[in-house]
């Protein structure tokens, strides 16, 4: 199976649906999904989607790395090779950060390692009740990537990170709610609707404020308050004479629904 099969993409209307395609593996990340996302990430760049929707088919959303393929190698060749993942891998996720559009994942079963990061990356992240959660990384004697030693800190704590890093406890989803990890908790029979419901509403919504809004929450995170005060101010101002701040206003005062997907602003 090569790159494109690993990751299916469709896009209709503004809105890309990512599969991970390896079920029957866990969804495991080995190269080609590795380069299959990043050419997912491309292509929604390239596209200018509104909204993103990833899921993973199968029991599990994703188990992490494919240790299968790791362990076929050693020594050099192993550093080359998982250097090459995660290039692949890390590349994506800067191309979907640098998107105004927002991310949606759906996650179920099984969400270990390279899967945790790309549970943690997404800006909305929706978890079946059954699911559960572990960094995996130091159990195996690795240490993290996807960005998993970013994202925990900043979404559960540093002492916490360090909790769930060092000794790879299961998390379940109704604790993964509870401690920021993820957004919300849905039973698995509703997971795939209303993932769905919420991709197609970002969708609709307006774009450029979206990703102006996720920039300032992640530069948030370290800037001072004086400086981040002034981003907040040039943003707004910016976001307020663009169509989509005109549309929003005329839509608030006119008493109707906005329409973002317009250009221009209707009476």
């Amino acid at each position: 199976m090569d790159r494109a099969m690993r990751v299916g993409i469709d896009i209709d209307d503004g809105l890309a649906r990512l599969t991970l395609r390896r079920g029957e593996a866990g969804n495991a990340i080995d190269l080609d999904m590795a380069h299959g996302l990043l050419d997912a990430a491309r292509t929604c760049a390239a596209e200018r989607v509104r909204a993103v929707l990833l899921t993973g088919e199968g029991k599990s959303f994703c188990v992490g790395g494919d240790l299968g393929e790791f362990s076929r190698l050693s020594g050099a060749a192993l550093e080359k090779h998982l250097t090459a993942v995660t290039d692949a891998l890390h590349d994506a996720l800067r191309t979907f950060a640098a998107s105004d559009a927002p991310m949606v994942a759906a996650v179920q079963g099984a969400v270990a390692g390279a899967g945790l990061g790309l549970a943690a990356f997404a800006d909305v992240t929706l978890a079946a009740d059954t699911a559960s959660f572990t960094a995996a990384y130091t159990g195996i004697g690795y240490s993290p990537d996807a960005g998993v030693s970013w994202f925990l800190p900043r979404l559960v704590g540093p002492k916490r990170a360090l909790d769930l890093l060092l000794t790879n406890r299961r998390v379940t989803a109704a604790e993964a709610a509870d401690i920021g990890l993820v957004s919300r908790v849905v039973a698995p029979d509703h997971l795939t609707a209303e993932a769905a419901r919420t991709a197609e509403a970002l969708r609709r919504g307006p774009t450029a404020a979206f990703g102006a809004t996720r920039r300032l929450v992640a530069a948030g995170l370290t800037a001072d308050l004086g400086p981040h005060l002034d981003r907040e101010a040039r943003a707004i101002a910016a976001a307020a004479a663009s169509d989509a701040g005109r549309e929003g206003v005329a839509a608030f005062l006119g008493k109707r629904p906005p329409d973002f997907t317009r250009g221009a602003p209707t009476a």
